[in-house]
Order: C-alpha cells, then sequence, then structure tokens
C-alpha cells in the first residue's frame, strides 16, 4: 500500500507538470520531475507556512527561494536549479492537498500564469521577486529568454563570474565572496513580513514560523552559488586574500526607497507642527537635522545612511507609509563583478651605493632631480613578476638622495596591489637577482622574501624606537687635536635639541624635538688635519647634518658647539638601522 500510495503521488506530479507544457512561447516544464526535486520540497516541508500562505506569497511575487529564507531554510537546497515556483505549487498541491476546490484551482490559476504572458504585458513585472528583486532568481543573465524561470541560470551565472576571474589572469587557490545589496532589500523583506503578520497573525502557525531565524538574502546567495565556484575554479571558499564582490544595484527602486523615507520625514515634521512641538527636534535620520530640502538630500545619501532611516521606523510608521506587499517590480537589480587580490608584501634590506640616486621618485616642475630612485629600482621589478595593477614602496625611515645607504641595509617593503601571481620564493630571488645584477650597481637587496602585511606594522612600530649608525666626513676651521678625540669619544646618551632644519622648513611643520645622541668617536684623516671621519649612534630621527653645523643655533649642542669651532659636513653615509626584522 505504501508503494501504490508513493507511486499514485508521482504520477499526479507528473500530470501537473505535463499540464504546464507551453510549447507555444518556448516554455517547457520537464515531464517528469526530477527526484532531486521531489526530494527536496519533501526534506524542507516542515519548514514552509501551510500551503494557502505558500501561494499567497508565491501570488504576490515572492520567489521560491526568499520563501525558504524567510522561513529559516538552510543548507545546500538553494543551489538547486530545479527551485521554480511551478515545481514549489505542483509539489504543494500532490503533497499536502487541500480541503476544498479553491486553493487547488487558484494553484493552477497561478502556475499558469507564471508559464504564459500577453504581448501587451511586461514580463519582468510578471517574473521579479519582489523582495529580492531578482537577485536569486539570476534574472541579470536571462532577459533574453522568455522563460519564467530559466533551469539553468546558476550554471550560467557561476559560469559568467568564473570567466570574470580567469580574463583577468589572476591565479588563486582559495577565494572569499563579498556581496553588496541595495537597501530597498530590507524594505521589502519587512514589507512582506508586515504583510503577513497583518493578515495572519490569529493563525494557529504563525508565531511558530514567523519567529524561526531567517536566512539573510546575502547568506543564501552564498549557499547557492559557493560550491559551484569552488568546483569550477579549482579553489577554496573561505578567509582569503583574492575577493570576489558581487555589487548589485537598483536605481529606480533605490530612488522610490529615497522618496518614501523623505515623506516619513515631511510627516513627522507636520505632525510635530500640529501638536506644537519644537520642530528642530525632528531629526532626520537620513540628514542628521531637519531641513526643508531633505528630498533633494535623500538622493545624495548612501545605502549604510539609508539602513539606519529604515532601522528607526516602528510598525506602525512603516505601515502607513510602505505598501504591504510591496508592488511588483519592472526592472531586476544590475550586477557589477569585480575581483581582487588584498595587497602582497615583499620585503628585504636595500643598500644604496649612489649619491645620485634618490630613496622614492623625485619631481620638481615637471624635471626629474637624480639619475633613479630606489623605489623604482626595487618596485618595477616586483611590479611585473606579480602582474599587479600598481605598487608602493615603504621603507624603515629614510636618507637624502646625497647620502649612502650602507652596512646590513635599510628594512623595506614592496606593497603589490591586486597581483594576479603570487610569486614563489624562487621568484623572489630572481628578483633579487635581477636588482643585483644590474650593471649601474646603484642598489642591492638583501634578505628578500614574501611577508604579511602584519610586517608593516612592525616596521612602522619599531621605526620611532630604532638607532641608526653614521658615518660622516667633517671639516672644521682649525686643526683636530687629540683632546677632540677625547671630548667626542667620552659623550654617551647626551640630550640635544632640534628645531625643524632650515632646509625642510617649507614642508615640515615648525616643532622643536628631542633627540638622543648614544653615543661618538672621532677617526683621524691622514694628510689633513682639518678632516675626520665621525662615527656616530644616534636616535632614530636625528637630523645628522644639522647636529655637526649647528643650522645657525637651531640644533643645541652641535659638533661645531661642543668644538667651539665651525663645523661642516661633507659627505654622509648611513651604516646600519638596528632593527629586528630582514636580518
Amino acid at each position: 500500500m505504501v508503494v501504490l500510495s508513493h507511486f499514485l503521488r508521482k504520477l499526479r506530479l507528473l500530470r501537473c507538470f505535463a499540464a504546464a507544457r507551453i510549447t507555444s512561447i518556448g516554455v517547457e516544464i520537464a515531464g517528469e520531475m526530477k527526484e532531486e526535486a521531489l526530494n527536496i520540497f519533501s526534506s524542507l516541508a516542515s519548514y514552509l507556512p501551510p500551503p494557502h500562505v505558500t501561494v499567497d506569497l508565491l501570488s504576490s511575487g515572492v520567489c521560491v527561494r526568499c520563501i525558504f529564507r524567510l522561513f529559516g531554510v538552510n543548507g545546500d537546497a538553494y543551489s538547486s536549479p530545479l527551485l521554480t515556483s511551478i515545481a514549489l505549487c505542483c509539489f504543494l498541491k500532490v503533497h499536502n492537498g487541500f480541503q476544498d476546490d479553491t486553493d487547488d484551482n487558484r494553484l493552477d490559476s497561478f502556475a499558469l500564469k507564471q508559464c504564459s504572458f500577453s504581448k501587451e504585458e511586461s514580463e519582468d513585472e510578471q517574473r521579479i521577486c519582489i523582495i529580492c528583486l531578482g537577485i536569486l532568481q539570476f534574472f541579470q543573465l536571462c532577459q533574453d529568454t522568455r522563460a519564467s524561470e530559466d533551469s539553468f541560470s546558476i550554471v550560467s551565472f557561476v559560469e559568467k563570474i568564473v570567466n570574470h576571474v580567469k580574463s583577468e589572469g589572476h591565479q588563486i587557490d582559495g577565494f572569499s565572496l563579498e556581496i553588496s545589496i541595495p537597501p530597498v532589500i530590507v524594505a521589502n523583506e519587512n514589507a512582506v513580513r508586515l504583510y503577513m503578520k497583518k493578515k495572519y497573525e490569529h493563525e494557529t502557525w504563525f508565531k511558530e514560523k514567523i519567529l524561526s531565524e531567517q536566512i539573510s538574502l546575502k547568506d543564501a546567495l552564498k549557499l547557492s552559488i559557493t560550491n559551484s565556484l569552488v568546483k569550477q575554479l579549482g579553489a577554496k571558499s573561505g578567509v582569503s586574500c583574492f575577493l570576489i564582490r558581487l555589487t548589485y544595484t537598483n536605481l529606480e527602486a533605490s530612488l522610490n526607497l529615497q522618496s518614501t523615507l523623505g515623506e516619513v520625514h515631511n510627516s513627522k515634521r507636520r505632525q510635530a507642527v500640529a501638536e506644537k512641538v519644537n520642530v528642530s527636534e525632528v531629526v532626520d535620520p537620513l540628514v542628521g537635522s531637519s531641513q526643508v530640502d531633505s528630498s533633494e538630500q535623500l538622493c545624495n545619501k548612501s545605502d549604510a545612511v539609508m539602513l539606519k532611516a529604515l532601522s528607526t521606523l516602528d510598525d506602525q510608521t512603516f505601515s502607513m507609509h510602505f505598501e504591504l506587499p510591496p508592488t511588483k517590480a519592472s526592472k531586476p537589480c544590475q550586477l557589477t563583478t569585480t575581483c581582487y587580490r588584498k595587497a602582497i608584501y615583499i620585503g628585504g634590506r636595500y643598500l644604496k651605493f649612489s649619491r645620485k640616486v634618490s630613496q622614492t621618485r623625485w619631481i620638481i616642475d615637471d624635471e626629474r632631480m637624480g639619475e633613479a630612485s630606489v623605489e623604482e629600482i626595487v618596485g618595477i621589478p616586483a611590479l611585473e613578476l606579480c602582474r599587479g595593477d600598481s605598487y608602493k614602496f615603504h621603507a624603515a625611515g629614510r636618507e637624502d638622495i646625497d647620502v649612502r645607504m650602507l652596512g646590513s641595509g635599510r628594512p623595506f617593503l614592496v606593497e603589490v596591489s591586486n597581483a594576479r601571481q603570487l610569486p614563489s620564493m624562487v621568484d623572489v630571488l630572481q628578483i633579487a637577482e635581477k636588482i643585483n645584477s644590474s650593471d649601474k650597481g646603484y642598489v642591492k637587496v638583501r634578505n628578500l622574501e614574501m611577508v604579511g602585511s602584519e610586517v608593516w606594522n612592525l616596521m612602522r612600530e619599531g621605526e620611532a624606537e630604532k638607532q641608526k649608525q653614521y658615518a660622516a666626513l667633517v671639516w672644521i676651521s682649525r686643526p683636530v687635536l687629540d683632546e677632540d678625540l677625547m671630548t667626542i669619544s667620552s659623550i654617551e646618551n647626551m640630550e640635544i635639541s632640534q628645531r625643524t632644519p632650515v632646509r625642510v622648513l617649507h614642508r615640515r611643520s615648525p616643532l622643536e624635538r628631542k633627540r638622543i645622541i648614544h653615543w661618538m668617536k672621532i677617526e683621524k684623516i691622514v694628510g689633513n688635519n682639518h678632516f675626520f671621519l665621525l662615527h656616530l649612534c644616534t636616535q632614530a630621527g636625528t637630523y645628522i647634518k644639522e647636529f655637526v653645523h649647528g643650522d645657525l643655533g637651531r640644533t643645541y649642542p652641535s659638533i661645531g658647539s661642543i668644538l667651539e669651532c665651525r663645523a661642516e659636513i661633507l659627505q654622509l653615509d648611513v651604516t646600519a638601522v638596528k632593527m629586528d626584522i630582514f636580518m
């Protein structure tokens, strides 16, 4: 008997689907309901409201996936291409049955309506979900077909995303899916909720079903397409530096929402006037203050602000200004697909051997200063290898163009935006080899490696605490004495005061800074007793040139004041940057 009952039920399903065949307009519902669809609807029947409510929602223009998520359906069911309104109607008719012919006829009428359009009627108005505006129906891919719901729309949708990723040339092993939807979706959801509350609040099912946890549209869309994306991209889904972003917009619906929210605010103002309340106390949640021309200002407000405005409306106010349920939409949401990789970082230390190479590209009045820059010498090969859109060069401090960077080098990072290829360690070593084998020999790099973004923070934090060592060629106006060597060598952890140097006063704030000179020593130069090499270790941020000559008294004490003579710096080299990264 059980087997016979199951057979009869399936036979009724076949007849229902066969009756829905409309060959004259190219819409054909399969004559045999697939086992997958039968299993899906059977397994989810307990989540759904009574059949007459489901049919009411379908008739109002709510799509199957939105009905599922409104009543807390979760899982892989969203990814099935068989979730059509007609399929659900036929399932309800056979599986649940009805008490009278009224609901039975209503189902048949609805199914036929979904499968036929008169030439005078707008197809979109008949098909577009009043909640998701076509997002969960994938209309952006089937607007040129007359099928009410394309059985392969999810497949086509995923293929479009995959083709976009491949056309960008990205090399990926994982991805993260980001979705942006217009605020009108939230308004539509609330309108349908209040419609059901108003109509079915006193029915026994309402309290149990309506309080179930809803699935957000974003989560429903992810459930619909993620598994297919994983298979076709051959990449894992989850937390990833590679992002696929789906941005949905609906200008017409958004403008209508803005207009309605403006009317809500104006209504509050009129009510305040009638009740002799101070109008200035009626704050427009969209603009933050009460202004007469709020409707014009609404057009320029962000989605976040509109969502905030919607959240301030109670059910009574919402019902007064919004249609329950929402009117059928004339146009579906438009989709923009973008994919990009979060910035990747290649770090190491650089040495600069030329006094004609700036750290970063230096242009004044369209004229290039210096022969090259560390930024370009290091950054361009990294950008070319990663096939990124652009790059930024970050270093732990900087040296002037006429100052060499020697010793173990200065820590740096190259930040590459939207890299299409993730370099291997071998690739990184090839970059280093290309830079270091340059004929000009301006710059060399060492300890080059791929690093995470956290190193950028470590470099910034350590920059203020680091110590730097220098070697300066100094001339003084009198011969160097043995006492000078002893005087300089005896100084340890001396605090100096430096006002912003005259040479950078045009681009730096006029401040006074305290800095520490940790130690110094003098190395005599044979053959000329007016010159010496000054070796010193200082706190980061010390202006070394000004510490030598005093900068017209703006730095004190200075080498000149300590030796009580005129002092000038002729050449300067950075010999060490003490930081515990890229060692």
